[in-house]
């Protein structure tokens, strides 16, 4: 049987294009890596000739990210942590907004793909064999999304929202209703994982309406279906669906949290300081940010695996929306 490129960057444990740049490109990569791809190929008889040819002989020294919604402040907290950690190695970042399109999103990468060494996707839409595909051209790292076979970065929406159901249990709540988020996103059915999980465990009946649009104007849209369903409790696919329904409820002469109470998720900036403040489950965005950039460096230099997740912790943050229901 045929000894590919491929056997030797499992054997070697680095990716296809780092074995590719040992044999055409040998001053791209670390000396000791090379070596080891070397001493793989040696072991499984895969021989320099069969090589792909010999790719540009220096990086561009750019790296590139696309975000879903720019205009959603958690991508911010995101850019903010890419910036800072590429800054470090004196790499370059450019950047693109998706508007939430799948084949927006494809064209951006393949575009990027040209003018960078790899590229961050944050919170993609398409589906796992399209972002499989696309890591085909380029060294790709997903964020606030998991592919087997693609290294990413996650944070822990699932547990996020286990904490959350356990604050509002604890405080005494038995019917919430959830607010979710766009119907593609992995971000919204982890956070549904932990919502059915957590709330079996506890014996509280949730609610679930949706999917919204991950904006203001989803959560007044969904607070009226809330209180319709005569719950105690909210929690919002994310915080500006939170002060959407927040909103709404005062709109509507509902007092927050005397009457409803409220949870949000991400932590943004705002949460702190919106009338009341804001539960919410922060989400480390800016170490998201610089750890997706130390993966991509990593695989760039043949250090890092391309098989790896890595799962940031997230945590409850309670202020002034929730309390004990009313009665």
């Amino acid at each position: 049987m045929t000894v590919t490129i491929h056997d030797v960057a499992r054997r070697a444990n680095v990716s296809i294009s780092t074995v590719s740049r040992a044999f055409t490109s040998p001053d791209l990569v670390r000396q000791q890596t090379r070596t080891r791809v070397l001493a793989a190929a040696h072991e499984l008889g895969y021989h320099a000739a069969a090589a792909p040819q010999p790719g540009p002989a220096v990086r561009t020294g750019h790296i590139g990210i696309v975000v879903s919604d720019l205009g959603n402040p958690f991508f911010t907290g995101v850019l903010n942590g890419v910036q800072a950690r590429a800054r470090q190695d004196d790499i370059a970042v450019l950047f693109a907004n998706s508007d939430e399109d799948p084949a927006t999103e494809q064209n951006l990468v393949r575009r990027m793909a040209k003018q960078v060494d790899g590229v961050v996707l944050c919170s993609p839409s398409m589906t796992d064999d399209q972002l499989r595909a696309l890591a085909g051209q380029t060294t790709l790292v997903l964020l606030n999304r998991e592919v087997p076979g693609i290294p990413s970065i996650v944070m822990d929406a699932a547990d996020g929202m286990r904490q959350a159901i356990e604050h509002l249990a604890a405080l005494g709540h038995r019917r919430c209703a959830y607010l979710g988020g766009p119907r593609t996103s992995w971000a919204n059915r982890a956070r549904r994982q932990g919502l059915a999980e957590t709330a079996r465990k506890h014996g509280t009946d949730v609610v679930e309406f949706g999917p919204f649009p991950p904006v203001f104007e989803g959560g007044l849209q969904g607070a009226d279906l809330a209180l319709a369903a005569d719950v105690t409790a909210i929690v919002a696919y994310n915080d500006l669906v939170a002060f959407g329904a927040l909103a709404r409820l005062n709109a509507r002469g509902v007092p927050v949290p005397e009457e409803v109470s409220l949870v949000g998720f991400d932590d943004l900036v705002f949460a702190a300081i919106s009338a009341p403040p804001l539960t919410t489950i922060a989400m480390p965005t800016e170490a998201a940010g610089r750890a997706a950039v130390t993966i991509l460096l990593g695989l760039l230099d043949g250090e890092a695996d391309e098989h790896t997740t890595q799962v940031l912790d997230t945590h409850l943050i309670v202020r002034a929306t929730t309390a004990p229901p009313a009665g």
